[in-house]
């Protein structure tokens, strides 16, 4: 696998202080962009250490998928954003990356479905779940759900397990990025919806979604907002028959074939 940037591609600085010193016209374009915000993350304290060994084995899986949205990650965003504007309580959690990411996105994301936003975090601090919170609120966010923590979710043992009760700990339907296999589970078990946003179809995370989308986060957010955008007037019954259609091993097969099936470039 050659990487433009890391032959030392003389167009892009080798630690860029702000995303517009990276061109927009490189072809790793993408890929150098989330790397700057994930490093920035760690910079700021949002993002942990360990969020940049995930970003890594996410940035491959986005490679062998061609860097590109599938069809199936497509209908999976629709699928996702029925679910939340059919939803009684939507929530949209977030960890390091994700508000590093695509943390204005969220914010849009948020407000095109009425879905609540809330920090949760492995590596939980009271430092880095303000320093979160507040880099949510810089990018619109008008309330950031997850520092009272007064909610557990059961059979888990660690950080990720506290949650706000108001927030995850009362949701129906919660969109949970870059996750955790158990703590997917364990969501599901309480009997919740949940979207996950992973690039790898074989996740546990993703086996176990309702609504698995592979793609990056980076476009599937949007994605997501702008199905939410479209659907905004449709009836109850049109977004129940649009989730119901929906097919989930289908997806996952659908990503699987193309990351063994795909050419590179």
């Amino acid at each position: 696998m050659t990487d433009d940037a890391d032959a030392g591609d003389p167009e892009v600085p080798a630690d860029p202080e702000h995303e517009s010193e990276i061109p927009e016209d490189h072809p790793r374009y993408q890929s150098l962009l989330t790397r700057h915000r994930i490093e920035h993350g760690v910079d700021l304290g949002i993002t942990s250490k360990q969020g940049l060994i995930a970003e890594g084995r996410g940035e491959a899986f986005d490679y062998l998928l061609g860097e590109e949205t599938l069809p199936s990650a497509d209908e999976a965003a629709r699928v996702a954003a029925a679910h939340l504007l059919l939803a009684d309580h939507p929530v949209l959690s977030v960890n390091g990356n994700v508000a590093a990411l695509v943390p204005g996105e969220i914010v849009a994301l948020a407000a095109a479905t009425g879905a609540d936003v809330e920090v949760n975090l492995f590596n939980r601090t009271p430092e880095r779940m303000e320093a979160i919170a507040e880099h949510l609120r810089d990018h619109g966010a008008s309330e950031v759900k997850g520092l009272t923590a007064d909610g557990r979710i059961p059979g888990l043992s660690h950080e990720r397990a506290k949650v706000d009760a108001d927030g995850i700990g009362d949701a129906d339907v919660v969109v949970v990025p870059l996750e955790d296999g158990d703590r997917a589970e364990a969501l599901g078990a309480m009997g919740k919806t949940e979207i996950v946003i992973d690039l790898n179809p074989m996740s546990r995370s993703a086996q176990v979604a309702a609504v698995p989308i592979v793609d990056n986060i980076i476009r599937a957010v949007p994605n997501i907002t702008r199905h939410a955008e479209d659907l905004a007037d449709a009836s109850d019954e049109e977004l129940r028959a649009i989730v119901e259609a929906f097919d989930p091993e289908a997806a996952l097969e659908e990503a699987e074939r193309a990351i063994r099936q795909g050419e590179l470039d």
